[in-house]
């Protein structure tokens, strides 16, 4: 699955194991294997146990080797501010505001 498919799946698909659907039958729906529905839903309830436990739930992969400078952070900064703002004037533009 993809890094955040299941971010946007696990709804529905605890909602069809309520309903009784077996992990072969929702697997059918979504193009995957009963097993990657299975571990979908052992990852989620891993982590909800972490976090019910007050066990903070540590982001996987390898960490960064180098700290970033303060150049580099405040690049990265502007970058995601100049997102922030072309979205907003769009925004504005499709609400007829600008």
């Amino acid at each position: 699955m993809g890094k955040h498919y299941g971010e946007q799946v696990i709804p529905h698909v605890l909602q069809k194991r309520k309903e009784g659907q077996t992990y072969k039958e929702i697997g059918l729906v979504y193009g995957k294997s009963s097993e990657q529905i299975r571990d979908l839903l052992r990852r989620h309830r891993k982590n909800e146990a972490k976090i019910a436990a007050g066990i903070e739930v540590m982001p996987r992969g390898r960490p960064r080797t180098k700290n970033l400078t303060k150049e580099q952070q405040m690049g990265l900064q502007i970058k995601r501010l100049e997102r922030e703002i072309a979205l907003l004037r769009s925004f504005l533009h499709a609400a007829g505001r600008m």
